[in-house]
């Protein structure tokens, strides 16, 4: 099991190698863009995405527990759960980061409350004025 210096949790997480990774190949586009089918894909892009799911598969983080500084918005909150992530820790809520930066109010407990297949436990507010700084407006 790998663990980070910074990372006080005890299950096994990705590099930051491949966490980077994972989010680089997770481009945004424009919505006017035009999605391109899986047969105009690379072998680039099928190189990266083989990559996060070769290292770790798809058990990797099921039960782990995340931390973060900011409540998770609503897509990240849904990635949480596909992950079968077991516990979530994070400092600002979503209310408190809407006083500094752009937030859609929709909270991770509601999120949460609406799946069946991934059960979470949420522990919010921990060190949130400390997090709160980090953030700017």
């Amino acid at each position: 099991m790998s663990r980070h210096r910074d990372c006080a949790c005890t299950h096994a997480f990705p590099s930051r190698r491949a966490i980077v990774t994972g989010l680089a190949s997770a481009a945004i586009l424009p919505a006017a863009a035009r999605v391109a089918s899986a047969q105009s894909a690379s072998a680039e892009d099928e190189r990266f995405m083989r990559r996060c799911l070769a290292e770790h598969g798809r058990e990797a983080l099921r039960g782990s527990t995340l931390y973060t500084s900011g409540e998770p918005c609503a897509m990240c909150m849904g990635a949480i759960i596909w992950c079968h992530i077991g516990r979530l820790v994070f400092a600002a809520s979503i209310a408190q980061l809407a006083t500094k930066i752009d937030q859609i109010m929709v909270t991770s407990a509601e999120i949460a409350e609406k799946e069946r297949f991934a059960p979470i436990t949420i522990t919010g507010g921990v060190l949130a004025e400390e997090a709160l700084a980090l953030f700017g407006k």
